[in-house]
């Protein structure tokens, strides 16, 4: 919206108005004006709520909040010059409630603007993030928020981190707000683990984006995976991998925070708290960073006898994820302004079967730029993104995902919209040729010698086609039958139909056994 209110000059008229005329009560009021001051009131508070819901559209980036919120301001504008022509009518009491709409305005905007002299203040923890973490001295010191030895300047001084800010603020900005949105959704169960063991949220944010930018189902050519990227042995020593479902629980982001906070603080333990050290061990193994830092004597990472002995990736690792964790610490300093994000986690219970595909298409992208596909899937890690997901199954969600839900996808044009394409078949659109000329009369059975076959014979019996064995598939996890269908060369509706599986929902269970009946491959 705006930032100049077009309704200050009515309001400072109105005020004028209130110091001149007579009170209210002093005035003889028909039973008319009455009722007319009170439609006016109610008037107000619809107009109020309609203001309050457009700041909400406005402070999630929907285009369409300022039309709205304009649109309230004029309506306002109109009930305040109608009541100041009315005998009775309670102009302090509107006046009031223009008050509690600017104060609410002034609060969101000033959420949005940089702090005056921000620019100005060192590279140290913000005072208000520091407030919140436990054992707030060595989250500081971490991170190098005092200077009480070399080690911290130089962690907030160093080309290296600078460079890597550089980096994370220029081509490399897209993953860094894609990286923002979806830890804010994954906050609540992430950040608890960390705090619990004493090591600071920003931390978490730049192993997070380095690893994975907040993709839990990110898989590396090396095999490791999960939000924070464990290598299945490693996972292992830390309770993550396989759980009896056959679920890999390094997908899950709260057993990942729990397991790589555990895992950072054996690190720091051992390394004698050198914190880019044990980010080195994260990253290029724990045996490779003690190893060195025996070797070294304790030198830090930056020596460069220390330094030369990682791999590349991990030289470039390092600085890139401490650079993440002070431009979260600092966005302002940055000139940053992350996404405002709905985290507020919720529920919902599937009224129908349905994919997160479909539940992709139906919520559409209302106050997100990308929809939220990603929220369903970090959220639901034991849940593909193609598989159907039974009516009645409760998934993890955030306030406006289950609050579109029930407006998008239980029923309606939308949900119906979303079944339809996630079903689409592209065998069905494809038209089969036929030369020009020829009877398609099936497959052809040769006749035994003196079986009569014309009509001369009486009544002779049609030749039957000899069957086709069809054959078996079972059903794995993740499967769906249009898949199956495209894989085999058939048709969804004629293999749906051998098999007794219902339409929309083509619901399929692991294990099933399929018939493929016309299928080509």
């Amino acid at each position: 919206m705006s930032r100049r209110n077009p309704f200050l000059r009515p309001l400072a008229a109105a005020l004028l108005f209130c110091c001149i005329v007579p009170p209210a009560t002093a005035q003889r009021v028909s039973a008319r004006d009455k009722a007319a001051a009170e439609a006016l009131v109610q008037r107000m508070a619809a107009a109020e709520q309609r203001y309050r819901d457009a700041l909400v559209l406005a402070g999630n980036g929907d285009p369409r909040g300022a039309g709205e919120g304009n649109a309230a301001l004029e309506d306002m504008e109109d009930v305040v010059d109608a009541c100041v022509k009315l005998r009775g009518c309670p102009l302090s009491d509107l006046l009031a409630t223009y008050k509690r709409l600017l104060k609410a305005r002034a609060d969101a905007e000033a959420g949005a603007l940089d702090e005056p002299g921000d620019e100005d203040q060192p590279l140290g923890a913000d005072p208000e993030l520091a407030a919140d973490v436990p054992e707030a001295a060595r989250t500081v010191a971490l991170l190098g928020g005092d200077n009480r030895h070399a080690f911290d300047r130089m962690v907030r001084y160093n080309p290296a981190i600078q460079a890597g800010i550089r980096r994370w603020l220029t081509d490399m900005r897209p993953q860094l707000m894609t990286s923002y949105e979806n830890y804010q959704a994954m906050r609540h169960l992430m950040w608890p683990e960390f705090e619990k063991r004493g090591l600071p949220e920003a931390l978490l944010f730049g192993i997070l984006a380095k690893e994975s930018n907040g993709r839990v189902h990110s898989v590396s050519r090396a095999g490791a995976a999960g939000p924070m990227q464990f290598m299945p042995a490693t996972g292992r020593r830390f309770g993550l991998g396989p759980d009896g479902t056959g679920f890999d629980t390094r997908y899950d982001p709260r057993a990942a925070a729990e397991a790589s906070a555990t895992y950072l603080n054996e690190r720091l333990r051992e390394l004698n708290n050198e914190l880019e050290l044990a980010l080195a061990g994260y990253n290029g193994g724990e045996g490779r960073a003690l190893r060195v830092h025996r070797g070294s004597g304790g030198g830090s990472f930056w020596h460069a006898s220390v330094y030369d002995q990682f791999p590349a990736e991990t030289r470039d690792y390092v600085p890139m994820v401490i650079a993440a964790a002070w431009i979260y610490l600092h966005p302002r300093q940055f000139g940053v302004q992350f996404p405002r994000v709905d985290a507020q986690p919720a529920t919902l219970r599937l009224a129908r079967p349905a994919s997160i595909y479909e539940l992709t298409v139906c919520l559409g992208n209302a106050g997100s730029r990308d929809g939220y596909m990603r929220v369903l899937r970090n959220l639901n890690p034991r849940y593909t993104a193609e598989e159907t997901i039974p009516a009645g199954t409760v998934l993890h969600a955030t306030t406006r995902v289950a609050a579109l839900y029930q407006r998008h996808c239980v029923d309606g044009p939308r949900a119906e919209l979303a079944r339809a394409l996630v079903t689409a078949d592209v065998n069905a659109a494809l038209v089969r040729d036929v030369p020009a000329g020829s009877v398609a009369v099936g497959e052809a059975t040769p006749l035994p010698a003196g079986v009569p076959a014309t009509i001369a014979t009486g009544r002779p019996q049609p030749a039957t086609p000899k069957a086709r064995q069809a054959r078996i598939y079972k059903v794995a996890r993740g499967d769906t039958l249009a898949g199956i269908a495209r894989r085999h060369g058939c048709q969804v509706q004629v293999l749906a139909r051998a098999n007794g599986v219902k339409a929309p929902a083509y619901t399929l269970r692991q294990g099933q056994q399929l018939r493929l009946e016309g299928c080509t491959r």
